[in-house]
């Protein structure tokens, strides 16, 4: 439940257990001479009379273990730009000489890194020989170079801190994005970020903000404390000296705080000069299950949910449902109208069909979001939401598989899957409603495997998705993060939201979270004490004001940081939160308005469809794959990029506005628009072996 804490520079003293934040001061002796140099690769005058150098568009990443290089390497991954790693805690590791670095292909001189993340300015030692040779590649080059976490000093263009900056824990700060930041690799932003204080109990982030020298140019800064003139310091910034450049960082973060994802996309720019492999999106779509359909209610007095197997007495559905009304659906209607979101209604026709038939042949709530189909996106549910697995034996706590006389596992059949699914269809098509037939979410995500108890899919399954021509059937997140194949359709793992089904007020939302998340002594299950992945409480949440307190912007947190993880797996909830108290839309409302608040319009929010997710995370897979197995091949030569990768992969390049892409005959705009860049999944145009890009030459 804690929030993530960061780890201090290699250059400084370290606390041990990493309970806090470690202070920094000292100086050291003499500083480089400042030099300006172009933000373009400029080789130097003794390359200028050599071919126009090749740069191969890989990373190396040297690590030392810690949380900065960790955080940029996972950047790297999760967006697709190729790295190699250096680990300088490896006793065999490569020594870094000029022919690590370098050497000639077709009698062209190749650079065999585009850039270079460094845990520090003086990774390897600032007299070793790998230093120098480090050195003198980036300058002969052009190579640009990130000093991932360091402190305030001349040596990398600032002033100490005691000279009019400042150094101490960021937490709750709001730092800002300079015009050059703007102008430069951080355009993305809109201008302010404030850095995470999760726990005001633990320091989680600790900067050195210092001001800029001669060579320095500060692209993210703060207030300087105490000074009461409106002084500001930097924490981000471009220091160019000596023919070399480096993005200076001197302030901790690790890869899941949303200051550093915020600046992630900007590091990686910088980095590789907005040319590079990979590309990024901030995804945020939300699936709102048993539309149509009542769930059960979590009972308070009880501590369980009417209808669970684990919960004696009552049926949960027909002993006090939660379903939405006709008022509740013109309310979604009107909030995405004014958000400018739209959300994905997994509906069960033959729920709302029954539901009807018990309430004497009329449902307004199914009129209105009949009415109103067209502002949604539809997925299939199955038609009444049963258990598509095998054959539940509900004799025991939990439930098991049942068998067959010789043992055998009882599945639900191939037609009844088959029918759940088509039937589903068929009804949204008979009310005129638009759905996707590739797409399927099953009830509790049945049929897949399903842990301990069904360590298998139902061996049924394959089929009856070929049957109904689904290619993309939905996950659970928690379960299964990563995608994979049911015959010849592929998973989309989705994120469950901490906005529980079975509840329609605050109140039970906070008194089922008390239970889960409290212990014994306070009156809880003591689930938390059990579970070593899991923090209890310190106290139980007052049922009043639990839920806007405390669990709005906490789940509103952790579903921003899938947003600005690059990560397209769909979030999904229940129409019981959109009901009575409308649990979901504070949580919604908190995500969009903070987004807001850290992107330009440059970058918006990217609502995928279900399918959209799945060709995306499949995409993702083939080219990790062709990446791990060696077979992609990308460089460029002054402004021409080559990707060769093998026949059939999708390749994702980010290059800048005005980038070209070479046809057979002539070019075309490259790509599509996004954070101030043109990036895309592409491959070559027919009769071609390679995607060959033309940079603007301005």
């Amino acid at each position: 439940m804690h929030g993530n804490r960061s780890r201090t520079p290699a250059t400084a003293p370290r606390k041990s257990g990493n309970q806090g934040v470690t202070r920094r001061a000292g100086r050291t002796a003499g500083a480089l001479a400042a030099a300006a140099l172009l933000a373009t690769v400029v080789p130097s005058a003794q390359a200028a009379a050599a071919p126009a150098p090749r740069i191969d568009l890989t990373v190396l990443v040297v690590d030392d273990g810690g949380s900065a290089v960790e955080a940029i390497t996972a950047e790297l991954k999760g967006s697709g730009v190729p790295y190699r790693t250096l680990d300088l805690n490896d006793p065999n590791r490569p020594v870094l000489t000029p022919a690590f670095l370098s050497d000639t292909v077709d009698g062209r001189p190749r650079a065999r890194y585009q850039g270079v993340v460094l845990p520090h300015e003086t990774a390897f030692g600032p007299d070793s020989a790998e230093h120098t040779a480090l050195q003198a590649y980036e300058r002969t080059f052009g190579i640009p170079q990130v000093d991932a976490y360091t402190w305030s000093h001349p040596g990398v263009g600032l002033d100490y801190t005691t000279d009019g900056g400042w150094s101490g824990v960021l937490d709750g700060i709001t730092a800002g994005v300079t015009p050059a930041g703007r102008s430069g690799p951080f355009g993305y932003l809109a201008g302010s970020l404030t850095f995470e204080d999760n726990d005001p109990a633990i320091s989680e982030s600790y900067g050195y903000a210092g001001r800029p020298r001669a060579g320095f140019t500060s692209y993210v800064d703060v207030p300087v404390a105490g000074a009461g003139d409106g002084s500001r310091a930097s924490l981000v910034g471009e220091y160019a000296a000596d023919g070399r450049r480096e993005l200076v960082v001197t302030f901790a973060y690790n890869q899941h705080q949303r200051q550093f994802r915020a600046l992630a996309r900007g590091i990686v720019e910088w980095l590789t000069q907005g040319v590079h492999l990979g590309r990024s999106r901030n995804y945020l779509s939300v699936h709102v299950d048993d539309v149509f359909a009542p769930d059960a209610r979590w009972d308070t007095a009880r501590n369980c949910t009417p209808g669970d197997l684990d919960c004696v007495g009552g049926d949960g559905e027909a002993e006090n449902p939660i379903r939405m009304t006709a008022a509740d659906a013109s309310y979604a209607a009107a909030w995405q109208k004014a958000s400018g979101f739209t959300l994905d209604m997994v509906y069960n026709g033959g729920q709302g069909e029954q539901w009807k038939t018990e309430h004497g042949g009329s449902d307004p709530l199914a009129a209105r979001l009949i009415a109103d189909r067209a502002q949604y996106r539809w997925i299939n549910h199955t038609y009444t939401h049963p258990f598509l697995g095998c054959v539940q034996d509900n004799t025991t706590v939990p439930w098991r598989c049942a068998t067959d006389a010789s043992g055998s596992t009882l599945w639900v059949g191939r037609a009844e899957l088959s029918a759940q699914i088509r039937d589903n269809l068929n009804w949204a098509s008979g009310k005129g409603i638009s759905v996707d037939r590739s797409e399927l979410v099953t009830g509790e995500h049945s049929g897949l495997k399903t842990l301990p108890q069904q360590p298998v899919d139902n061996p049924h399954l394959a089929g009856a998705l070929a049957d109904n021509g689904v290619k993309w059937t939905a996950s659970d997140n928690s379960r299964e993060p990563r995608q994979r194949a049911v015959g010849a359709a592929k998973t989309v793992p989705r994120h469950p939201m901490n906005v529980y089904y079975n509840v329609g007020t605050a109140a039970e939302m906070a008194d089922e979270y008390n239970w889960i998340y409290t212990s014994r002594a306070d009156g809880g299950s003591g689930a938390c004490e059990d579970n070593p992945a899991s923090t209890c409480l310190p106290a139980p949440l007052d049922p009043a004001t639990g839920y806007a307190a405390y669990i709005v912007p906490q789940e509103a947190r952790i579903a921003l940081g899938h947003v600005v993880a690059n990560d397209p797996r769909p979030h999904y909830v229940h129409q019981s939160n959109l009901a009575e108290e409308r649990l979901l839309y504070p949580v919604l409302d908190r995500i969009l308005a903070d987004y807001k608040g850290l992107f330009a319009g440059n970058t918006p929010l990217v609502n995928p469809s279900q399918k959209d997710a799945g060709t995306e995370l499949t995409r993702r897979d083939a080219w990790d794959a062709a990446l791990a197995a060696g077979k992609v091949t990308a460089y460029r030569i002054g402004s021409t990029v080559t990707v060769k990768a093998p026949s059939g992969v999708q390749v994702p390049v980010t290059a800048p506005e005005g980038t070209r892409k070479q046809l057979l005959l002539g070019t075309t705009a490259f790509g599509a628009a996004y954070a101030g860049s043109r990036s895309a999944w592409t491959a070559p145009e027919l009769l071609q072996t390679a995607v060959t890009l033309q940079l603007p030459t301005a």
